[in-house]
């Protein structure tokens, strides 16, 4: 099952680069204002998170490389200020892709210890396949990396970055914004469509949800959530989310205890029907979607 998971987590990437490389021209960079000094930045692949300071300027994520000159341009819109720091949510491609673009002698990478190492074996495998400039790899990685936590001082605001254990990944962290009161959630919460969870690189649904209720207890019905995809989100919509993936695992659950096979799950459409036509239309499709659950569950 390793394996498989594997072969699921490289078709994931395999599908968004295609993507990306046919609908390159045609993306366009929207922000949406969050607070007077927090934007969320949309184009291809994960959303990203951008903080006007009083000095400087703080990122989350930077998409593909291809994109990031656009990228630049849109933040140039907003701000003049140098990026001291780009915060990686986590290790996958579409959030670290313009890590070489936006490092620099003035910012410096920062992400959780995990999503370095799991990039450096990425590197060494696709450095010794000739598929990665050594130094164009070095320049990717982050040079800041925590264990749990770690703060940021600007001014009058606080930023908290915490870990999220073996949810998305095993390197997801979310990044709050005190005073503005906005959460970044990275791909720990996929707005408005079924989650991908990536089991290869550590990840679980039991770890998902309590990354949710992690930041359930942090926010409050005024939070501005930016997620790893789909549109600005809030604590309502963050509950209701929550409480789905808790019923669908339950249901999910209730299958594996009666003996109920993988197959006989996915292709029972009666389970999470309930569900599906509200969050089974993006990327991860709901029989995707129920394998990702059962896999998890069976601990495989």
């Amino acid at each position: 099952m390793k394996r498989k998971a594997l072969r699921w987590t490289l078709l994931f990437f395999m599908a968004a680069i295609t993507s990306t490389i046919a609908q390159d021209k045609e993306v366009t960079i929207t922000i949406d204002t969050l607070s007077n000094q927090v934007y969320m930045l949309t184009g291809q692949g994960g959303n990203i998170g951008i903080y006007v300071g009083e000095k400087h300027a703080f990122m989350i994520d930077d998409q593909f490389e291809r994109l990031s000159e656009k990228i630049k341009i849109a933040i140039s819109s907003l701000t003049d200020k140098p990026i001291a720091f780009l915060f990686n949510t986590h290790m996958h491609g579409d959030h670290t892709g313009g890590n070489a673009k936006f490092n620099s002698d003035v910012t410096s990478i920062v992400a959780h210890d995990n999503v370095r190492n799991r990039m450096v074996e990425n590197q060494i495998e696709a450095i010794n396949e000739n598929k990665m400039d050594a130094k164009v790899a070095q320049s990717m990685l982050p040079e800041v990396t925590f264990s749990t936590d770690i703060t940021f001082h600007d001014g009058d605001e606080t930023i908290m970055a915490f870990h999220v254990h073996n949810a998305h990944t095993d390197g997801d962290a979310m990044v709050y914004f005190l005073k503005n009161n906005v959460l970044h959630m990275g791909d720990t919460y996929f707005s408005e469509r079924y989650p991908y969870i990536d089991l290869g690189s550590g990840g679980s649904i039991n770890g998902f949800i309590e990354a949710h209720k992690k930041a359930l207890l942090v926010i409050n019905a005024e939070t501005k959530i930016i997620p790893g995809h789909g549109r600005p989100s809030n604590k309502m919509e963050l509950e209701t989310y929550t409480a789905m993936l808790e019923e669908v695992k339950g249901i999910i659950q209730k299958e594996i205890d009666a003996g109920k096979s993988l197959d006989e799950v996915k292709s029972n459409t009666e389970l999470t029907k309930k569900y599906d036509a509200s969050y089974g239309t993006g990327f991860i499709k709901p029989d995707r979607m129920k394998e990702i659950f059962y896999t998890s569950l069976k601990g495989n």
